[in-house]
């Protein structure tokens, strides 16, 4: 019986074992081309090349849709921060998703909004809007005030409302850097509008002083969740979206910051209401969309341009926001299981797809196995202690030691942390996060899964306490 047990825990060991060798090389292939990417961008002045952008001709205006639901703690001073952007043309529609506190009054009166009669081409289906409102001191602000329908609703909403050809999703908790829409929009010019999309990199707000809506000083959080999302936004958008990036392979566009071509996203057909992952399926649709029309475009991500904005810092409120991460997750790849695999969408269907299938989806079921698997190592003599050790040590590097290089890959390319302490600390938690946060995550994407089965699509409460005085 024992023998029997040994050769079961072996072979199951041996195959945990695979799928975080294979995982902890893939993860190293997109590391070795981000570090190649950044390497080229390093010592380049960072500026210089914005100028032609901003007063280039084919610099197309820009309409920011800020989707905002119960946001009064932080919704003042996000539009705040968007009125000393750094760019030639653009407009602010906030989207009052049918709040239930004061977010509509609070933007009333931080702004000075009438109501209006505003034009809108009704070309996305939304919940009624009651009331548009333009702000009496600044020409560019506007707040759509409409039922409750969701952030998606919302966001199809403002694209209804908007004018301008480039809209630009932020979320209402956020702070955007003062150049953050030139750089974003630099390779869509560049690239003669053949870049169809564009998203920035986004970065844990927490600890940093603002003040009316600007970045005066960039601190770490204190709170020791806030400093592993730190490392977690590190890890996923300098290694991993960088590295897809690269090939046309990146399917996130993050809803906290990015722009598109307002024509494109309209064609596929807006943003999907139900889902709670409605940044990832729109991206997914627009690769259908390039694919239906035989068109050669791109999605492209861009480390440099910023968007501040504010982390749990609850385990209730952080368990709520990983949950729904994974339940959007799956619903994308369940609307668009028929591109897994797929030759006809060449490298999105190839290995875009299959990755956030196999990796990023049933990854949290692996590494739950793992991790049980080496907690049985330790206590019972029929799990191969050779085999624990390995796996202990592969989990480690897929759990730690890629975050530790997201780390270094801050402190190389743009130093947003420039004290040796903040690094220090960064680098001693990035160590540690296999052995308490990442099991906490792997539960959590776990949990996301069991309630995208039962098809819950509730996005759940989040509350804010406001990055911005």
């Amino acid at each position: 019986m024992i023998e029997s047990l040994e050769s079961v825990f072996y072979v199951i060991g041996i195959l945990l074992i695979s799928y975080m060798a294979f995982a902890s090389l893939f993860y190293t292939v997109l590391l070795l081309l981000s570090a190649g990417m950044l390497r080229r961008e390093r010592g380049l002045n960072k500026g210089e090349p914005y100028e032609d952008i901003l007063h280039s001709t084919d610099t197309k205006p820009i309409s920011i849709l800020v989707p905002a639901f119960n946001e009064e703690a932080g919704v003042v001073g996000s539009i705040r921060s968007l009125l000393s952007m750094n760019y030639p043309e653009y407009e602010i529609i906030v989207v009052n998703d049918g709040s239930t506190d004061d977010t509509l009054n609070r933007l009333i009166e931080a702004f000075s909004m009438k109501e209006t009669v505003q034009i809108c081409r009704k070309q996305l289906e939304t919940k009624e809007i009651k009331a548009v409102y333009k702000s009496e001191l600044f020409h560019n602000i506007y707040v759509v005030d409409k039922e409750n329908g969701g952030k998606a609703d919302a966001l199809n909403a403002g694209i209804n409302v908007s004018k301008y050809p480039y809209i630009c999703s932020l979320d209402g908790d956020s702070i955007l850097e003062g150049d953050a829409l030139l750089k974003v929009m630099k390779p869509i010019v560049d690239s003669n509008e053949k870049v169809i999309a564009a998203g920035g990199s986004v970065r844990i707000a927490n600890g940093s002083e603002i003040e009316r809506g600007q970045v005066e000083k960039i601190n770490l959080p204190t709170h020791p969740l806030a400093i592993m999302q730190v490392i977690e936004y590190l890890r996923a958008f300098l290694m991993g979206r960088i590295g897809l990036s690269k090939y046309n392979l990146l399917l996130i566009i993050s809803g906290a910051f990015g722009v598109f071509n307002k024509s494109w996203v309209i064609k596929a057909g807006g943003y999907k209401v139900g889902t709670v992952g409605e940044d990832m399926e729109l991206v997914v649709r627009l690769h259908r969309q390039i694919k239906k029309e035989g068109v050669k475009r791109s999605i492209r991500y861009i480390p440099d341009p910023v968007c501040w904005t504010e982390a749990p810092e609850s385990l209730t409120i952080l368990r709520r926001q990983r949950t729904r991460w994974q339940r959007g997750l799956f619903e994308t790849l369940r609307l668009h299981w028929k591109l897994i695999f797929n030759p006809k969408y060449k490298q999105v269907g190839l290995i875009s797809m299959p990755y956030f299938l196999l990796i990023e989806l049933l990854g949290a079921v692996v590494e739950f196995f793992a991790y049980l698997y080496i907690i049985l190592g330790l206590f019972f003599a029929f799990v191969p202690i050779d085999i624990t050790v390995l796996l202990f040590l592969l989990t480690w590097v897929y759990g730690s030691y890629l975050s530790m290089w997201g780390v270094l890959l801050e402190e190389w390319s743009s130093r947003r942390y420039p004290r040796k302490r903040d690094l220090i600390i960064l680098f001693l938690y990035a160590s540690s996060e296999v052995f308490w946060y990442r099991p906490l995550t792997v539960f959590w994407r776990l949990e996301g899964i069991w309630q995208a089965l039962r098809k819950r699509s509730d996005w759940g409460v989040m509350t804010r306490k406001g990055v911005s005085k």
